[in-house]
């Protein structure tokens, strides 16, 4: 069964010769620093191999939250949540984006110590966390069956609507004066004198001085060709979306077995709370070291497989001249095949614990491909041995809902501009500094 279904978005028809900055990709991350550079009259296209938004920027979960990201994300990603409150207003368009909170369940006593403790980060931010235990837990979560120790209820959290969000920008930062170029791949960049010089596209080539490589779970592989060292794996994540029903929880939610939020429509996006599925792959065995840690802390929620996915990536060039059909045009849109298996243990749960749902029915199933790093937290960055390169990419399943902030602060590396927020902890150079590499749960 193919993706979700997207906002109609019409290219534009003619390539520029120059502009001053080309963004690789037309996922949420691309589209959003797009329009900021428009915003502040920068000439820039956006350059996406298939369509706006096709990818996981519109097969996510929807979620716009605070609640439960490591650490380091939590300034930026209160930034983001500003964005989202004026995002509509701004572009014109919808988004589906609102406040609906989302409470994260924990199971038992030493998993709502957990969330206790990561409750910690967000103290004084005065974003109304709270642990709901008894009573107040099953006000917050009206409806439930479920047998929770306690959840933390952030209000301030919210969901929008992932088919609707990357074209909505897109539109806008083409008001803006963007130019935006869908089934229009970037084969490689142009490099003369050690600095950027332009991108060639299967269109031709375009002169420009800055490039931003925002190509989800593409990115690895063009910078790879570029002579980048980009440590980045792919997850496959598996989702469902029900028909409308009535007396379904209002107010999302994370549980150990499915994960739930309600729609614009009425009905119910719902996915596996834990479960990810991690195809083996040629990458699996070069970066392995690099991942390890994150590895051994996630065990309990990755599947790892052998399946045909190995044998395509192997096949797939490495290198490529600008005059060579690259793999972007080979295969425009990913389009993985969902897990049958992650669907009913999750149907199951979330029927068990919200027997509403027992009214409704599946309508879609889809699968997506999550862009992971080793610390599981993105890459926002300049290249520092590239002049004119920018990466924004690894955002290992954060980065819709963090997308408008980390927009902004992509743009504000590019142009140089103060920073939305300090951008260290994003910097590419990590990988290879000596710094320690390692997801940060914050509990």
């Amino acid at each position: 069964m193919p993706g979700p279904r997207l906002t109609e978005f019409y290219s534009d028809l003619a390539l520029p010769k120059k502009v001053d900055v080309v963004v690789i990709g037309g996922g949420i991350i691309g589209v959003s620093t797009a329009l900021e550079l428009a915003e502040r009259g920068v000439s820039v296209l956006l350059c996406e191999k298939g369509q706006i938004g096709a990818e996981q920027s519109s097969r996510n979960w929807g979620w716009v939250r605070l609640g439960m990201r490591d650490p380091r994300e939590i300034p930026l990603m209160v930034e983001a949540i500003r964005m989202w409150h004026e995002l509509d207003e701004r572009l014109g368009r919808k988004t589906g984006y609102t406040q609906s909170g989302i409470i994260f369940g924990a199971s038992g006593k030493r998993d709502l110590a957990g969330l206790e403790r990561w409750a910690g980060h967000v103290a004084g931010l005065q974003v109304g966390d709270r642990i709901a235990q008894g009573v107040d837990l099953d006000d917050v979560l009206a409806g439930h069956q479920m047998r929770l120790a306690g959840g933390l209820y952030m209000p301030g959290d919210g969901r929008a609507e992932p088919q609707w969000a990357a074209p909505a920008i897109a539109e806008g930062a083409r008001d803006r004066g963007a130019s935006i170029l869908t089934g229009c791949a970037v084969r490689s960049v142009d490099v003369q004198g050690g600095q950027m010089a332009g991108v060639m596209t299967e269109r031709g080539r375009v002169a420009c001085d800055q490039v931003v490589l925002a190509g989800g779970a593409w990115s690895r592989l063009f910078a790879g060709n570029a002579g980048i060292d980009l440590p980045q794996l792919k997850v496959l994540n598996t989702v469902m979306r029900t028909s409308p029903v009535k007396d379904g929880p209002d107010v999302a939610l994370w549980s150990d077995k499915f994960a739930i939020r309600k729609r614009e429509d009425g009905g119910y996006t719902i996915a596996s709370g834990h479960e990810n599925t991690v195809d083996l792959v040629p990458d699996s065995l070069w970066l392995a070291w690099s991942f390890l840690p994150a590895f051994r802390q996630e065990w309990r929620s990755l599947r790892f497989r052998l399946s045909k996915r190995w044998l395509e990536e192997a096949r797939q060039d490495r290198r490529w001249q600008p005059s060579d059909v690259t793999p972007f045009e080979q295969c425009r849109i990913l389009d993985p095949e969902p897990s049958d298996k992650a669907l009913r243990k999750a149907w199951a749960s979330a029927c068990k614990a919200f027997p509403a749902l027992e009214k409704a029915e599946i309508v879609q199933s889809w699968a997506g491909m999550i862009d992971v790093t080793p610390d599981a937290i993105p890459v926002i960055s300049k290249v520092d041995d590239l002049p004119g390169m920018h990466i924004a990419t690894g955002f290992s399943g954060h980065g819709f809902g963090i997308g408008p902030g980390a927009g902004r602060l992509m743009a504000d590396v590019v142009t140089g501009a103060a920073p939305l927020v300090d951008p260290w902890e994003f910097r590419l150079s990590r990988f290879t500094d000596g710094t320690r590499v390692a997801p940060d749960p914050g509990y």
